[in-house]
């Protein structure tokens, strides 16, 4: 299975991008896409294929590689199958930073990742707070729960953030949080992508540390591996780079679970290759989940963070079961 996993998952991340491409609200033939990509034919199609549906695959792959790298790193160093970064807490810190900025009159494409990334970092200093507090800093589970209490009280300050603005910015930004690639342009995929590069980059070069933090801390330590200081930095990285998906495309919550336990199942368990499995899996998850919210309720689009949390609050369900 790990030697098919490969081109299985690759095949499938192409074929669904190619559906995302063809699947629309206007019915294009294969030669008018050819002719568009090309610059070339009717200039509505060539407008249609290059500047509305092209951006909004890309956005949708890098969100999701993003989303699956972050989920994997998350559970490894955390010991925790069901560490992730909606469930953390970071993504609704990054919303409520984005939000803070976008209320202020600042939402540029320069200064909204900015405020994700500040709101995921007080998310994350928040919740090893609460932990700390708790009396369990040391046991991924407190985090864990702890990150779900920041989570829930990051939605109700947005709540409160918005409770005296116009009804179109409330619209929008319920839209927002409940996550989206339909708005995509060139302007976020270029930056999606440079923040993506950067953070995937380090995720995978610390591979090795989080292999070692999977083993426990005191088995860490026993290595050589200052296991506090590695903790903190692939918890850092996994949430700054969870925070760049949620400035770019609102909440997409779970792919981070669901991702890495598919991977795992393929047979892929060191970390350098989960995660490198768990970003060309989630990228088309959220390539197929955005091909959903396309064609189940036509002409309207669903949330993308609603197709997604079908998938996967049941599996949440089932692995919190196993685990209990």
């Amino acid at each position: 299975m790990r030697r098919l996993f490969w081109p299985l998952a690759c095949v499938a991340l192409v074929v669904l991008a190619a559906a995302g491409v063809f699947w629309g609200a206007v019915p294009l033939s294969a030669h008018a896409i050819g002719a568009a990509l090309l610059g070339r034919g009717d200039p509505d199609t060539v407008a249609i294929v290059r500047a509305l549906r092209l951006p909004r695959v890309a956005l949708a792959v890098l969100v999701g590689a993003a989303l699956g790298m972050s989920g994997g790193a998350l559970q490894g160093s955390l010991r925790n199958a069901l560490a992730e970064p909606y469930l953390l807490g970071v993504s609704g810190g990054a919303a409520v930073g984005a939000v803070i900025v976008v209320s202020l009159g600042l939402g540029s494409p320069v200064l909204l990742p900015l405020g994700a990334f500040a709101g995921a970092a007080a998310a994350i200093a928040a919740a090893i707070g609460v932990a700390r507090a708790a009396g369990g800093r040391a046991d991924p589970r407190v985090l864990l729960m702890a990150g779900v209490v920041i989570g829930a009280f990051a939605n109700a300050a947005i709540m409160v953030l918005l409770a005296d603005a116009p009804a179109d910015t409330i619209r929008g930004a319920l839209w927002w949080m409940m996550g989206s690639v339909a708005g995509a342009d060139w302007q976020q995929v270029r930056w999606l992508a440079l923040y993506t590069a950067i953070g995937g980059a380090v995720l995978l070069a610390l591979g090795r540390d989080i292999d070692l933090l999977a083993l426990g801390e005191e088995s860490a330590a026993g290595l050589g591996l200052d296991a506090s200081a590695a903790g903190r930095r692939v918890f850092l990285v996994s949430s700054l780079l969870a925070a760049a998906t949620v400035a770019a495309a609102g909440l997409v919550g779970f792919v981070g679970l669901v991702v890495p336990h598919m991977v795992r199942a393929a047979g892929l368990r060191r970390h350098r290759p989960l995660l490198a499995g768990s970003a060309i899996l989630g990228a088309a998850l959220v390539v197929c989940a955005d091909l959903v919210a396309r064609v189940a309720h036509p002409p309207a689009d669903l949330p993308l963070g609603a197709v997604t949390a079908l998938v996967g609050v049941p599996f949440f369900l089932v692995q919190l079961r196993r685990f209990a």
